[in-house]
């Protein structure tokens, strides 16, 4: 049932019948800024709270976050220098346009109150991620950097820092399982801090959220963060997803401050070395800027050869095959004349084309939820795995690859998968029920008895494919590629839509 919610701090009753625009309980106004209905409260800070909102002026009332900030003062001039600044980082905010960060759809102050509206993300954050299914091992989080660097080196690119990167304000998208980067509300463009802070002094500046204990470094918690201050918030982040401890609950030396977390986990030593200087508490120390993570990660692999002795003078090597990698490729390929330099130059130049492939191991005991966990965390490809009379109905794998994977009597109903590759899989007897596999490659699979009811297999391929008395009643084949013999081998009706788009009378 849709409430009203009163966004009063004080309001001792805040939920409200949707049809009235003030709180039975304290008074206040439930429409914000004569646009917004708040309907849930779903988040809770020191300087505010974050509310499920719905935006009244749009068609179909689309749903948003309302973010509400709280200044803890009754002084009108620094309130006043609250507000300056407030709206100077909210314009700043506007400038964001990154698909992987939320956007910024309006601000406003009410009663004193300062607001953020913003895009809503659906999906589930890092922190219940791993609270849910468990740490991650060491491929699952370099899969995590690899995909969040970008977006963080782009924040970056427009001399902006966020602040408040947690396990928390990172969010998988439903729609695409792509990580998302959010809670903004901490963001400051470095020009603008450095204004603020000589302007109004520090009593105003704090009023703001300037990180989270464990995760924001000691040079942002007084109130002088750098670019490397994300970096060590990330590093941090990375701690969570491998032990599931907030770095607050690991142990670090009273003298130097630093984190003692490799006694916490198991990690390849090049990866720790990343790490570490992700985590180094003096700043002359960790990684400057992102792109120096990104490029370390970039040559993990190869540093590997590198220590079991295939070329004695690494410097010199790399410094050579930046001069001439092409040469150095083609001798790879001349028999005895390929040397330790090309085979380094030829794993550089393919880096790109493999990364992201590698694969994550699924437990010896598979079970669905092994499957969905590992999903989640970023695995993308089962081939040749066998999932026989698994119970995975309502779930979602959009574009994940099952070719040569059996499904034998499993159970799909309702499932999301779209553009998921199923080439020769065996769905013998297999329960897709209203599962969504629109432009799904299910060419060679063996589908016979499936029951496909009411499936959307739109623009799927269906070439090859065995469909020997799979029940294709009510299912929509719209633009399929499925020949008539293999229409005439299954099961159809009235309701059925053929390739054509069109129904067929019986």
């Amino acid at each position: 049932m849709i409430v009203s919610y009163c966004v009063n701090p004080s309001c001792k009753q805040p939920e409200n019948n949707p049809n009235l625009k003030q709180c039975r309980a304290c008074g206040s106004e439930l429409i914000l800024h004569n646009r917004y209905r708040a309907l849930k409260k779903i988040g809770k800070g020191g300087f505010g709270a974050t509310f499920l909102g719905m935006d009244l002026s749009l068609p179909g009332n689309p749903f948003c976050v309302i973010k509400q900030l709280r200044p803890t003062f009754d002084d009108p001039d620094t309130f006043s220098m609250a507000l300056d600044l407030f709206e100077r980082e909210a314009k700043t905010l506007g400038k964001i346009d990154h698909p992987q960060i939320p956007r910024l759809l309006d601000y406003f102050e009410d009663q004193k109150k300062f607001y953020l509206v913003q895009t809503l993300i659906k999906g589930v954050t890092l922190q219940k991620e791993v609270k849910r299914y468990g740490p991650l091992n060491e491929n699952a989080t370099k899969r995590f950097l690899t995909e969040i660097l970008p977006v963080l080196r782009y924040v970056h690119s427009i001399k902006m820092i966020h602040r408040d990167i947690k396990p928390a304000n990172i969010i998988r998208r439903e729609q695409d399982n792509k990580l998302v980067l959010i809670d903004f509300g901490a963001v400051k463009d470095q020009v603008n801090t450095q204004l603020a802070v000589n302007n109004y002094g520090q009593t105003a500046f704090t009023q703001f959220a300037v990180g989270t204990m464990g995760f924001a470094p000691p040079e942002q918690l007084a109130m002088r963060p750098v670019y490397a201050s994300d970096i060590y918030a990330l590093g941090s982040t990375c701690l969570f997803l491998l032990t599931a401890k907030a770095p607050k609950d690991i142990l670090c030396d009273e003298i130097t401050g630093e984190l003692l977390w490799e006694e916490e986990i198991k990690i390849s030593e090049n990866f720790a070395k990343i790490l570490k200087k992700m985590l180094e508490v003096d700043l002359r120390y960790r990684y400057k800027t992102v792109d120096e993570v990104i490029n370390d990660l970039d040559m993990m692999p190869y540093d590997v050869e590198l220590q079991q002795g295939l070329v004695k003078n690494p410097r010199k090597i790399v410094d050579q095959q930046k001069k001439n990698v092409d040469d150095s490729y083609e001798g790879a390929d001349s028999g005895n004349r390929s040397t330790a330099t090309s085979r380094l130059a030829m794993a550089i130049r393919a880096r790109k084309s493999r990364q992201g492939k590698s694969k994550s191991i699924l437990p010896t005991n598979i079970t669905p939820e092994t499957l969905l966990s590992s999903y989640a965390m970023g695995r993308d490809d089962f081939s040749h795995e066998c999932f026989n009379n698994f119970n995975l109905s309502n779930a979602s794998l959009p574009r994940v690859n099952f070719h040569h994977a059996k499904f034998i009597k499993t159970n799909f109903e309702d499932a999301n998968l779209v553009e998921a590759n199923f080439y020769h899989a065996d769905f013998s007897r297999a329960r897709l029920v209203r599962a969504n596999l629109t432009k799904a490659h299910l060419f060679k699979a063996e589908l016979q008895y499936a029951d496909f009811r009411n499936a959307n297999l739109t623009g799927a391929n269906l070439e090859g494919a065995n469909l020997y008395k799979a029940n294709l009643c009510g299912a929509n084949l719209t633009d399929a590629n499925i020949d008539d013999i293999q229409l005439q081998e299954a099961e159809t009706n009235w309701a059925t839509i053929f390739p054509d788009g069109k129904k067929r009378l019986w």
